[in-house]
């Protein structure tokens, strides 16, 4: 077959066309395509990517016809709270044109109003961009941005903050903030798992959810995360920013309060609020993230020196322990000869920096004092004993601190509890909830 030049790339999304390729000819309609195939929607809905290369012919049947949208103005009544809405990317305020693939994010107050014109009804409603990218995605720096607008919004009298954020990386986010942060009001991060536009999406119900807490709840000075509280639309948690984690891949329920419990428990339906008493301590002034090196390293089974070697020219180390506390330290047979240079290795990355352990278990707290390996990392200077933080707001800790204060300050306070992420108490009906 004789190479031609790409063919394709004249098309619009939303046009009309015939491909035809090697015995094969389709019909239906272009979508928004990258690279080296033309994905094309056929009329049953399924979507089906042809190589460019394979394609012998395109017939342009018709063009897509240019929609122009009209804008429409929402009223809003000035006697309710503000509330301002600060975007940072996610699925949350988007929709799919599922006609041409193209997503549409909708940011402006009257392009969320139309999405959910409920919110007109008890809050007044502002909305800005500050960034537009996936959360995986996110970095230190992206946190100096969020904080600063978060604290300009406060300044400039508003009742809460939401901020909408893609689902992976929220509860890294929601601690960042809560060491951040010298709150005036609540601030509560929202994200979805399904886009707004689709009929399975919890968009409203964790956008609603949000709002409710903030008007019923504005003398609330903190971060927290409203998501769904079960697969069903009922109830949606709202969850201390510094105990939240995402627990499942795609459910609408992804999202679980850690060591802590809710701050509250939110039905949108009935406009019901149950406020759970829980403390929050908010820090005095706003600080900001550094470009700090800091490592988050899981031991396992098999662990190697050279994972701890990668970790030399780091500013900081968190190491996801097992159980209470452990790491492979101890050599007891042949294979585990190794074991004596990984803590070798330990007490060394320990005298060069600050390193710290949490718990992989996530729920539970480390105890270093129960068995010899765990008091023998003590002596080595390894921080984190008696503490109850999952391994990312360990992690966003570590980078915080190094981020404001010379290393041997950052030893003494990395165990202390500062804004809320170490608790005084295990209660059981936390486990699982």
């Amino acid at each position: 077959m004789v190479k031609k030049e790409l063919p394709g790339r004249e098309l619009n999304p939303g046009d009309r066309v015939r491909v035809d390729e090697d015995g094969l000819s389709v019909e239906g309609t272009a979508m928004k395509s990258e690279g080296s195939s033309l994905v094309i929607k056929l009329d049953n809905g399924y979507n089906i990517g042809i190589s460019r290369e394979r394609i012998k012919k395109i017939t342009i049947l018709g063009r897509a016809k240019q929609e122009r949208e009209k804008k429409v103005e929402v009223k809003q009544r000035k006697d309710l709270p503000r509330i301002r809405i600060l975007h940072t990317g996610g699925t949350i305020a988007s929709r799919v044109d599922y006609r041409t693939g193209a997503v549409k994010a909708q940011y402006s107050p009257d392009e969320i109003l139309k999405l959910f014109p409920e919110l007109k009804q008890i809050a007044r409603i502002e909305s800005e961009q500050l960034l537009q990218l996936m959360s995986e995605d996110m970095e230190f720096s992206h946190y100096n941005v969020i904080a600063r607008a978060v604290a300009k919004a406060f300044d400039e009298g508003v009742t809460g903050v939401i901020l909408t954020h893609g689902t992976d990386t929220m509860h890294y986010t929601s601690a960042a903030l809560s060491f951040m942060l010298p709150l005036k009001g609540p601030l509560i991060l929202v994200g979805s798992q399904r886009s707004s536009d689709r009929p399975s999406s919890d968009a409203f119900f964790n956008l609603m959810s949000a709002v409710l807490f903030i008007t019923r709840n504005p003398g609330f000075k903190g971060v927290a995360i409203a998501m769904h509280r079960s697969m069903n639309d009922d109830d949606c948690w709202v969850i201390p920013g510094l105990n939240a984690r995402k627990m499942h891949t795609s459910r609408r329920d992804a999202f679980r309060p850690v060591n802590r419990m809710p701050l509250a428990i939110v039905n949108p339906i009935k406009r019901k609020v149950k406020i759970i008493p829980n403390e929050a301590n908010p820090p005095e002034k706003l600080t900001l993230f550094r470009d700090v090196k800091v490592g988050l390293l899981k031991s396992h089974p098999h662990l190697l020196p050279e994972e701890l070697n990668a970790y030399k020219g780091f500013d900081g180390l968190v190491i996801e322990a097992t159980g209470l506390g452990h790491l492979p330290i101890h050599p007891t047979d042949r294979a585990t000869e190794k074991h004596k240079e990984i803590f070798r290795l330990i007490k060394e990355l320990s005298s060069k920096m600050p390193v710290a352990i949490a718990s992989q278990t996530i729920y539970g707290r480390i105890n270093m004092n129960v068995y010899s390996s765990g008091r023998e990392l003590l002596d080595a200077g390894v921080l984190g004993n008696l503490t109850d933080m999952t391994p990312e707001t360990a992690f966003i800790k570590m980078a915080w601190l190094l981020s404001n204060y010379p290393v041997e300050k950052v030893r003494e306070l990395y165990g202390k509890n500062l804004v809320g992420e170490i608790s005084g108490r295990s209660l059981p009906e936390e486990f699982l909830i």
